[in-house]
């Protein structure tokens, strides 16, 4: 098991990564209500804001995952958040996972976010590799981790009912050796 429970503030040229505050909740219930997040990550549309506001005052508490607040530094609020969780003790790994709400979108935030975080993992962690999944109608996400590193290892078939139809979900996974290679190249900024 790895223990997560430190939380930290990393910072970036554009966004931090911080652990979650009590003011965030309005910004986030914007990102968790907007139509593309829905799409995107396959949620619906049900919206309890109490249980949202129980759910995110307890991620800095947890010790065996790590959510943070993607604060954009142009703006001083939350516009997502970057999530390590689900631990796979056979591989060592973990799964990972973004959002990034209409406030954030389009200006390399998630980006930025996301290498943010894997720097953290790999460096500061004994985790041998990250896994995602990313549905097949967001191939702009997919074009991004891939340029972060991961790779293609399997894919869910009709994992998703959208619209009358079925869509499957891209199993990708990003190890420790090649981060630390690619970055040791630039390749990876």
């Amino acid at each position: 098991m790895i223990d997560l429970s430190y939380k930290p503030r990393i910072e970036g040229e554009k966004v931090v990564l911080r652990p979650f505050k009590e003011e965030d909740l309005s910004f986030l219930e914007e990102c968790l209500k907007d139509p593309e997040v829905l799409k995107l990550t396959g949620s619906g549309a049900d919206f309890d804001q109490e249980s949202i506001a129980e759910w995110y005052s307890t991620r800095n508490e947890q010790t065996d995952r790590l959510d943070l607040a993607i604060e954009d530094r142009s703006q001083g609020v939350p516009v997502g958040e970057a999530v390590v969780n689900l631990y796979d003790e056979n591989k060592h790994s973990m799964n990972f996972r973004i959002l990034i709400g209409p406030r954030g979108r389009d200006r390399g935030l998630g980006t930025e976010a996301m290498h943010l975080i894997i720097d953290y993992i790999f460096n500061k962690t004994s985790l041998n590799e990250l896994t995602l999944s990313v549905f097949e109608f967001n191939p702009r996400a997919k074009h991004v981790y891939e340029k972060l590193g991961f790779v293609v290892y399997s894919v869910d078939e009709n994992d998703l009912e959208f619209e009358g139809g079925w869509i499957n979900s891209i199993n990708m996974k990003l190890t420790r050796d090649n981060w630390l290679s690619r970055k040791s190249t630039d390749d990876v900024r």
